[in-house]
């Protein structure tokens, strides 16, 4: 896979976090650090939405960031974070959305 074709499952982005920290002694954050660091993560996420669609415009000195690469840092880290816990996140994510779409069903309006 390259950046242009990225096309990845959730099995594999695991996999990939789990052979990038398994090379480290110190292994994966403890999930508290790892909550602070998405808490951080998600700052920078908002820092830059603000910038390119919000009121607040970047001052000329600071380096130039992107959505995509704060949304990346969150992926990042929320795997981290799944695989210190033994969390798969197709199964989190498949619980999470049976909730919603049951949940939310009539919320919005359907289009036709």
């Amino acid at each position: 896979m390259t950046a242009k074709d990225p096309c990845f499952t959730t099995e594999e982005i695991q996999k990939r976090v789990d052979d990038y920290i398994g090379q480290f002694k110190e292994g994966y954050f403890s999930p508290l650090s790892l909550m602070a660091r998405l808490s951080e993560e998600t700052g920078e996420l908002a820092r830059e939405v603000n910038h390119y669609y919000g009121e607040k415009p970047k001052k000329p000195t600071e380096k130039v960031k992107t959505v995509e690469d704060e949304l990346g840092d969150i992926i990042f880290v929320l795997t981290c974070f799944a695989n210190s816990l033994d969390i798969d996140l197709s199964e989190a994510f498949e619980l999470s959305i049976g909730k919603i779409e049951t949940r939310d069903n009539n919320r919005w309006t359907h289009k036709k």
